[in-house]
Parts: structure tokens; sequence; C-alpha cells
């Protein structure tokens, strides 16, 4: 090969991506991009894809459960959801997620913003973040037609003396893998900063969270290389509260702000164990909010969404539903 045109190597995680001293990038693992359908086959589920922001390329696949004669049946609780891969993979436009996404559309019965933030290694974190907080407020605003016509963020009326009852808006937010490190990050950031019109979010679910709290595991020696890989500037390194929320000196979890958490772990999974210590963590921080562990024993990480037909996917798609519905 002449050597001219061999292109040199910067950064490898085999199997996964390769980063050349050109700049260039390979994605190695990942699944083909397919176009939004009018209707899907299977589900009966429509889905379109809109630009949030044309300055940063922001953008996002909403799905619309098949609509009914009845009317009240036609607006939905609004789900916003992050995908996963490491914050360097995958896509809200690629066939694994389009599917994933179809099926809890239809199952859970919502209305589903999956959205498309940037990647490292061209876009480091805190990018991803960024993008993910702009379409939650994006969202909130109601920012195109499916939402404002069949999205329902209203929940909780209660009663408010003198002024009698009042209701509170509300959505969801979920994720899986990196997309559920994203959910917590956004929960947190919302006891700092308020979401558009002051929405609230409703309900959290982390799916196989990436969290990282053991150095020790050679396990997840892989895990904290991509993260130093996606976030080299991260305060305190492969410590930092965004991939470690127990770390020391990290921001306490009681401040996660929505009414109900639901973390997914699996058995096999090399992330389950920082998966359930969060959830012990929050359970004991003070969280005013219910927060809940659901644990499929046999199966590996993010199995679900790879498989999505087998029994025990199943199981957590009954449970993601039975969460999801006010």
């Amino acid at each position: 090969m002449d050597s001219s045109t061999t292109k040199e190597v910067k950064v490898e995680f085999p199997g996964l991506i390769k980063v050349f001293t050109d700049g260039t990038v390979e994605r190695i693992f990942g699944s083909p991009h397919v176009p939004s359908t009018p209707e899907d086959p299977e589900t009966h589920v429509s889905s379109k894809d809109i630009t949030i922001s044309i300055d940063t390329g922001l953008s996002a696949r909403l799905y619309l459960p098949k609509l009914t004669n009845d009317y009240q049946n036609n607006h939905f609780p609004i789900l916003v959801y992050f995908h996963g891969g490491g914050f360097c993979l995958e896509s809200a436009f690629s066939v694994l997620d389009h599917r994933y996404m179809n099926i809890l559309a239809s199952r859970a019965r919502v209305l589903i913003v999956s959205v498309e933030y940037r990647l490292a290694p061209e876009h480091l974190l805190p990018a991803a973040y960024q993008d993910c907080w702009e379409a939650l407020n994006w969202t909130a605003s109601l920012g195109d037609p499916w939402l404002a016509n069949h999205g329902d963020l209203n929940f909780e009326a209660t009663e408010s003396p003198p002024n009698g009852p009042t209701t509170t808006k509300g959505l969801f937010i979920g994720g899986d893998s990196a997309g559920a490190n994203i959910v917590h990050n956004i929960a947190m950031r919302a006891d700092r900063d308020t979401i558009y019109h002051g929405v609230k979010i409703l309900g959290a679910f982390l799916s196989h969270p990436y969290f990282l709290d053991d150095k020790d595991d050679p396990h997840l020696e892989l895990p904290y290389k991509i993260w130093v890989f996606v976030y080299p500037n991260a305060t305190n390194g492969s410590n930092s509260f965004m991939i470690n929320p127990m770390a020391d000196g990290a921001p306490s979890l009681s401040g996660l702000r929505c009414s109900r958490v639901l973390v997914i772990v699996a058995g096999k999974d090399e992330l389950r164990d920082s998966g359930v210590r969060y959830y012990e963590a929050v359970k004991t921080s003070g969280f005013e909010g219910k927060i809940e562990l659901f644990q499929v024993k046999e199966e590996g990480h993010c199995f679900h969404a790879f498989n999505p037909d087998t029994s025990n996917a199943k199981l957590v798609f009954d449970r993601l539903a039975s969460f999801l519905q006010k």
C-alpha cells in the first residue's frame, strides 16, 4: 500500500471507533440510519424529523402514536429521549433506535422526541449535554404542531388554598447508557436552571446508566477510557460528578428535580453495580420523589434495544409503559 495514501490512526477503540491524525473519524459500531415513516407497518406509529437549531444542527425524530376517533385519547404524555452510544456512537436516526422508539411509543402511548445530539470526538462534551438541555426546552415550548396538538403537559391537579385547584405542567425524560447519564445530568441541572415556562420533569428513567464509581474494577477499564476520550477537559477527570454522581464533593442527589425516577439494570451488564449504587445513593440522599429499581438478571447491557422481541425485553417495555402513564 502506498504510504502517502495511508492514514495514521491517532486513537482507536477496537470494534467501536477510530480517529485519524487528519481529524477524520470512522465509526465501526452502530446500526445504519433509516428514514422516518408516515406510519410504521408494525406499530402504526408515525415519525418525522425536525431541526431544533440551525446554528448547531441539533435535530430530533418525533414519534406519534396512532390517532383514534376519540379526541381525548389523542393527547399523549411527552417523553424526551436520549440515545446511548458512549457519547460518540449511534444516532436517533439509526435502525436500532427507530425500532426501539416505535415500540415504546406504541406500547406506552407517549409522544416521543428522540434527540439527535452532537457526538464526540468532533464535538466533545459538554456539547451533548447542552444540546439535550436545549432540546428539552424546545419540547417544553411545544415547538412543533405534533407537540402542540397532541402533547399533554398537564398533570397532578392539586388544591392550593386560597386560590383553588392548580395544574402543574410536566413531561418525562429517559435514556439508555450514555443517554441515561444525560438524563441524570439534565435532572440535576433543572435544580439550577428553570425549564421553559416552568415546565417540570414528571418522571425520569435511566436504563443501564453509564456511571463510573469503581476504578479498581478491571471490567470498567474501557468505559473509563471512553469517558476521558469524550470529555478530556472534565473537572476531576474520570471522577467528575458528571460520570460519577456519587463522587466526593458531587452535588447532593436530593437535587434531582423530578417527581419519580426509575433505574433499570441488567445482571450481566458491567455497569450494573454502579447503577444499583446510584439507586441506593438517591434513595438515601433526601430525594423527595419516588425512586424505583428494576432488574433483569439474565441479560446484558441495553439488551432490550438490541433484541426487543424477547420475553425479557417485553418485561422492560411493560415496565416503561407503566412508568410513563400518568
